[in-house]
């Protein structure tokens, strides 16, 4: 595996924003790969899913993320841009998941509370 990528890869899968493709996709799926998240890595392009992550942290962060937390319909409940070290999300109530992308990237995809991310 390089620094640079997640043993998850971005594969075939996109990311959908109310049934608009916006994203190449990886999806975290293992407690192994769901704990690593983004950290080792020097960037990303596209976005990661988080299955089963009502919230995240920046500790061991190299750079800022976007991060939106969604519930188990793919609903954006919260979105926020998170800097290395110092940001975290809040777990939420019915939060489900998350995903994370380059800071910057939800406000270019238009994603915001209340859009419906899905998995392509």
């Amino acid at each position: 595996m390089s620094a640079d990528r997640p043993s998850f890869g971005p594969g075939h899968r996109r990311l959908l924003a109310d049934g608009r493709d916006i994203a190449p996709l990886a999806v975290a799926e293992t407690a192994s790969d769901r704990r690593r998240g983004l950290l080792g890595t020097s960037g990303i392009e596209g976005a990661l899913w988080i299955t089963r992550c009502p919230s995240v942290h920046m500790v061991g962060m190299r750079y800022p993320i976007d991060v939106a937390v969604v519930d188990r319909h793919g609903r954006v409940l919260r979105t926020a841009t998170l800097r290395p070290w110092t940001g975290m999300t809040r777990p939420r109530l019915r939060a489900s998941a998350t995903v994370e992308a380059a800071a910057g990237s939800l406000a270019r995809w238009g994603v915001r509370a209340g859009t419906v991310l899905t998995v392509g």
